[in-house]
């Protein structure tokens, strides 16, 4: 089935199918090849020298942290000043983040149970684009180019869509495409969310049911689930981000799974700078859970599809291992568990099946936003 719109100079209302999404109006012939599977994230150095550059361009993302006229000049300041304690944050857990292993892990396995799920649009060939360390957005489109892929599928690895990360990603890849593929040789569609997806609750549940093994039947049902995410500023909130609601829909998702059998709270880790973000701060809540009596935790990495820095270091070193509390213990993070690659191929799978542009969502700017880049990367790729 063909995944394509025609294009337009101007984006008509979709056509929405009974999932939601938007469906291509026609189908044009496309050629048999190989169809890509792009999974877009933020990345993280592999390696200690990488670690500057990495913070260099965390920082000179406005989408990401907006820092107003100063934005390049300041980024250069912030990574040169943080570099120093990130390199050692990258030493304590080994040397570097495992993102890039545990995303191309995930890209090659996803692939082999898609070309068995879908065998018309087969063979499927697996990317890594990060934002901000290698493999560059421009440097995996130039492979794709390099492997003759003419269909491509973006595909966010953050399950919460926020225009600070999905919405930066794809912002850099229409502008790496403008640049690199001026005349759209490749046609994309995107998976800009999948919140609530059931093989991505289910994992979540299932990797807290065993953390939760650990404890003794008679507290077992008393610990409190902390479901912690990457913080925003307020300042990317007010602007009608979706974000913080579609994070609680995952949480709520996985408490239903769970039959809601311990209490949880939605907090938020991460947070940079002084400006105001969103709270309360995980590290602050576990310390007044402490304070109160409440020491059997444990904490779910929410909206993260791998380990990398937020979670090993983070939340195993700075806030679990310096407590020094035995019964507060993270659930393990999705990485390579077999439920988790077969949901990812499932949520690309019903991509394929629905013939989507784009989620409904997508369509929605941030009702705040005054940012003619987000229109323009929109405008690209329900067009295509």
């Amino acid at each position: 089935m063909s995944l394509r719109l025609s294009a337009r100079a101007v984006i008509r209302p979709p056509i929405l199918n009974s999932r939601g999404l938007a469906t291509a109006t026609s189908l044009p012939k496309v050629s048999r090849g190989p169809t890509g599977i792009v999974l877009l994230n933020m990345g993280g150095p592999s390696t200690i020298p990488e670690v500057y550059d990495f913070l260099y361009r965390l920082f000179a993302d406005g989408d990401l942290i907006p820092l107003g006229r100063y934005q390049e000049p300041l980024a250069r300041f912030i990574a040169w000043r943080r570099t120093p304690k990130i390199e050692h944050h990258y030493e304590e857990i080994g040397g570097g983040s495992p993102i890039r292993k545990w995303s191309e892990f995930q890209a090659t396995e996803m692939c082999k149970r898609l070309d068995k799920l879908s065998p018309e649009t087969a063979p499927h060939k697996g990317y890594v684009a990060f934002r901000y360390a290698k493999p560059l957005t421009d440097e995996t489109l130039k492979q794709m180019q390099h492997d003759g892929i003419k269909r491509a599928i973006a595909f966010t690895q953050y399950p919460q869509y926020s225009c600070s990360t999905t919405g930066s990603s794809l912002n850099e890849l229409w502008k790496v495409t403008k640049s690199l593929d001026p005349n759209s040789e490749i046609k994309w569609s995107v998976i800009d969310r999948w919140p609530t997806h059931s093989g991505l609750v289910k994992t979540f549940a299932q990797l807290i049911k065993d953390k939760l093994k650990e404890y003794d039947e008679k507290v077992r049902d008393k610990v409190i689930l902390l479901f912690s995410a990457h913080s925003l500023p307020m300042s990317v909130v007010n602007r009608g981000d979706p974000y913080p609601a579609e994070v609680a829909a995952t949480a709520h998702s996985v408490m239903r799974e769970l039959k809601f059998t311990n209490p949880y709270r939605l907090v938020w880790q991460s947070q940079v700078g002084p400006s105001a973000w969103l709270g309360a701060q995980t590290s602050d809540t576990v310390k007044s859970l402490v304070k109160k009596g409440q020491t059997n935790i444990i904490l779910v990495p929410i909206a993260f599809t791998s380990d990398h820095i937020e979670t090993l270091h983070e939340l195993d070193l700075e806030i679990i291992k310096e407590t020094k509390v035995e019964g507060i213990k993270r659930a393990e993070s999705l990485n390579g568990h077999p439920m988790f690659i077969d949901a990812l191929a499932d949520v690309v799978h019903s991509h394929l099946k629905d013939g989507a542009v784009a989620s409904n969502q997508y369509h929605m700017q941030c009702p705040m936003c005054k940012k003619e880049v987000c229109s323009d990367s929109r405008r690209f790729f329900l067009s295509q």
